[in-house]
């Protein structure tokens, strides 16, 4: 499994980009760059991290820095897979 070709699938879809996310990559900014991305979509995205990667995300692992850029997503999701 590709952690951040799954991750870009979900916040294509969350976030309703319209194939746009598949031009991310580790660097590009997320939280204040994407007006997609308010409180709720994070909620969203949040969602479809525990469906897709069967992960239980705790309130306390989530900060501004966890949403930061896609590399920041991936090595939270990676961490929490044991990756």
């Amino acid at each position: 499994m590709n952690i951040q070709n799954e991750i870009l699938e979900i916040l294509d879809s969350v976030l309703s980009l319209k194939g746009r996310a598949r031009q991310f990559n580790t660097a590009t900014p997320l939280l204040g760059a994407l007006p997609e991305l308010d409180s709720m979509a994070v909620l969203g995205v949040i969602t479809a991290f525990e469906e897709r990667f069967a992960i239980v995300v705790d309130d306390d692992d989530i900060d501004g820095a966890t949403f930061s850029t896609v590399g920041t997503l991936v090595s939270y999701v990676s961490s929490k897979l044991g990756d």
